[in-house]
């Protein structure tokens, strides 16, 4: 996918018309990737995107000091030098500023198409641990059956929490392991079984099947979207 550089807005030439078509093309790519029901990068890339226009647009003073200086006087008896922005302050923040008033109504539409597809994804996913869980379910085992496809994959997932603050935050990490072709053997039961037979490390470990009744993009949207559902799903049974 293509994608807009994080100092899209002040690298190149600061120039309303050329950022505007520079953020319609971008625009039109995300909206491509939704077209085909693939939410990431796509979405996270937005919202990225949106903060940082939200920040600059707070911390427009800040911008302005960023921009580099050159020597214009001297002054011998105070002892000093005296600088001034190699970009005058009206010329230059008004482009910016107009830029950001236009960009970010823009993201925040396709923000919203964004999240309108996230809720219709996880509204045809579906979750249910298999089998006893341990009391700590931060780590075990995830299957993901995608509907249409022939197979079920196994990934091995470990949540880690960070503090902060505000707020506890839940990171995730999985690590693919083996597919098992989808039949009547082949249950969430027998698989996990299998698993516990071939990796002694977890003898018993919490395990999650992750289902869908409708076929999505396994690697832009089922898998991190899936991700998602677990970390809150083992958060919500704490």
């Amino acid at each position: 996918m293509k994608t807009l550089d994080k100092n899209w807005i002040t690298e190149n030439r600061i120039d309303f018309e050329y950022k505007k078509y520079i953020l319609l093309a971008y625009l039109q790519e995300v909206n491509s990737q939704f077209e085909k029901q693939k939410l990431y990068p796509a979405l996270s890339d937005l919202i990225f995107h949106y903060q940082n226009l939200i920040k600059i647009r707070d911390n427009k003073n800040n911008l302005f000091e960023s921009f580099p200086e050159r020597m214009v006087q001297t002054n011998m008896e105070q002892f000093k030098i005296i600088y001034e922005k190699v970009v005058g302050d009206d010329e230059i923040m008004h482009e910016i500023e107009q830029i950001i008033n236009y960009s970010i109504p823009k993201i925040e539409y396709h923000l919203s198409g964004g999240k309108k597809m996230y809720d219709f994804v996880e509204e045809h996913v579906h979750i249910s641990p298999v089998g006893i869980l341990p009391l700590h379910p931060s780590e075990g085992y995830l299957m993901l059956k995608n509907a249409g496809e022939k197979q079920t994959l196994v990934y091995e997932y470990q949540i880690t929490i960070f503090n902060n603050p505000e707020e506890r935050l839940r990171g995730i990490h999985v690590n693919y392991l083996a597919s098992y072709e989808k039949n009547f053997i082949n249950t969430a039961e027998s698989i996990k079984s299998d698993m516990i037979k071939n990796h002694k490390k977890m003898p018993n470990p919490a395990t999650y099947i992750i289902e869908t009744d409708q076929t999505f993009p396994f690697i832009e949207t089922f898998l991190p979207v899936a991700k998602r559902i677990l970390v809150k799903y083992v958060a919500s049974h704490e």
